[in-house]
């Protein structure tokens, strides 16, 4: 009886971009109209834009990259629970070279900060929407996109670094 062998044809990436960042990457999900999504990625070689959206996220992540002070103006797919979008628009309100602690959120939308932690760690937009600006009390890092070691850990001790300057 002959021997079949199945060849598996390479699955596209799921990312329509992925940009080069210090120590890590950044992929965007997005089609013509939106960024669905943002994630911060392991080392690993970029890839080049397929569409407008996504070369104009790639430009906009690398003018940030560049400047901290860089204001995003990119569409974002709307996501989330209704307290999620009220906490993702209080993160998104922290100026750059300032943090706000999960505890002070909390209070602002008479919460717990449990829950804005964890509507920060479902975040869909992170950078644009700067999640990495929320810290644990009494300063600590806390965690960053559901993980409390790791890469990610990392590369929030990275942003918080590249906007103190």
């Amino acid at each position: 009886m002959p021997v079949r062998v199945a060849v598996l044809a390479a699955s596209p990436s799921p990312w329509q971009v992925v940009i080069a960042a210090p120590g890590f990457r950044i992929g965007v999900r997005c089609d013509d109209e939106a960024v669905q999504g943002i994630a911060f990625l392991p080392p690993g070689p970029a890839q080049a834009p397929v569409n407008a959206l996504a070369a104009e996220a790639a430009r906009q992540l690398a003018a940030y990259l560049a400047d901290p002070e860089h204001s995003f103006a990119l569409p974002l797919h709307p996501a989330g629970t209704p307290f999620q979008r009220r906490v993702w628009q209080r993160i998104a309100a922290i100026p750059v070279h300032q943090t706000r602690s999960y505890g002070e959120i909390a209070r602002d939308l008479c919460s717990a900060a449990i829950a804005v932690g964890q509507a920060c760690g479902r975040n869909p937009h992170p950078v644009v929407v700067p999640c990495h600006r929320v810290l644990a009390a009494a300063g600590g890092l806390g965690g960053f996109a559901r993980q409390r070691d790791g890469y990610l850990l990392d590369v929030k001790r990275w942003l918080l670094a590249h906007e103190a300057r």
